[in-house]
């Protein structure tokens, strides 16, 4: 297996700024039948925690380390010749368990920079009793200790990742995370694969590129519950936006009721038109879109 890998982007720039703001990614039943069966038949045998072997195995570095729908949001996110998983993990699940505690693995950084990933792998059907991975959304900004973190029980927002087998989710490596619990309704051992890819190349927005975005009316706020003080979860990730863009010079935010914070403070009054407030919008920073064609586009 080489040490990196080039491969065309999958994702939009409306999907990198969804990934910006949750801080996951979810591709579901990604991996052909063939590779679980043969990946569980692997794990069967090879009970180790760490399984790493398994990447010497041509079948399943095809399958799953460069399969197209994930190595395409990788190389999205990491830019291209992106760097390949060194370690596999296994996390297994078998019997009754209470959930494990909130955490962020060892090794985690905060900023707008991504210059690695955490990618998980189910080889097996994962449903909700089995115990799966559950996320908490837009937490990859949420600074905290883990010896602070583990008190916490269940959080309004978490995100399990139940989901049929061969689903890859990807995750950036600080989100807190945990495994659910598993109930005594399942049956059989849950495989968790986790490995991780790493950025080569300088950040610029060479992802598929929509001619129609505009950064100035993207939608940078976490789906679902906010966590962070205020409105700096959108902020950070519209840093991490430009970050990625290699625009990172040029992001400012001004505070109060300016971009991007504005989406959440300024509220269109019942039957007004929903672009009106972005035709207003104040303190935008850099030249993501073109600033002729942006300027075009709010005056329609």
């Amino acid at each position: 297996m080489s040490r990196t890998h080039s491969c065309a982007p999958t994702m939009t720039d409306e999907d990198v700024v969804w990934f910006c703001r949750n801080g996951y990614w979810i591709l579901e039943a990604v991996v052909p039948d063939e590779i679980n069966r043969r990946a569980l038949d692997y794990l069967a045998s090879n009970t180790q925690g760490e399984p790493t072997e398994i990447m010497a195995e041509d079948w399943f570095v095809d399958g799953v380390i460069l399969n197209p729908a994930a190595a395409g949001a990788v190389r999205s996110l990491l830019g291209d010749d992106f760097a390949l998983p060194t370690l596999m993990a296994n996390h297994r699940g078998r019997g009754p368990a209470k959930p494990q505690d909130w955490h962020r693995d060892s090794g985690s950084l905060h900023g707008p920079e991504l210059n690695y990933l955490q990618v998980f792998y189910y080889p097996q059907d994962v449903p909700p009793e089995m115990g799966p991975t559950e996320l908490l959304p837009g937490s990859h900004f949420l600074y905290q200790q883990e010896k602070h973190m583990a008190h916490y029980g269940a959080i309004k927002g978490g995100v399990l990742t139940s989901g049929p087998a061969g689903s890859i989710f990807i995750t950036a490596y600080n989100i807190w995370h945990r495994r659910a619990a598993r109930t005594a309704a399942a049956a059989g051992v849950r495989h968790l694969l986790k490995y991780n890819y790493w950025r080569t190349a300088d950040p610029r927005r060479d992802w598929i590129v929509n001619p129609e975005f505009d950064v100035a009316s993207a939608d940078f706020v976490v789906d679902g519950l906010r966590f962070a003080d205020g409105v700096r979860d959108c902020v950070d990730a519209a840093e991490m936006y430009f970050w990625l863009s290699g625009k990172i010079d040029e992001f400012h935010y001004l505070g109060g009721q300016s971009w991007p914070a504005d989406i959440l403070l300024n509220k269109p009054a019942p039957g007004t038109d929903e672009r009106a407030r972005y035709r207003r919008r104040y303190g935008v920073p850099g030249d993501i879109t073109d600033r002729r064609e942006r300027q075009s586009r709010r005056l329609r």
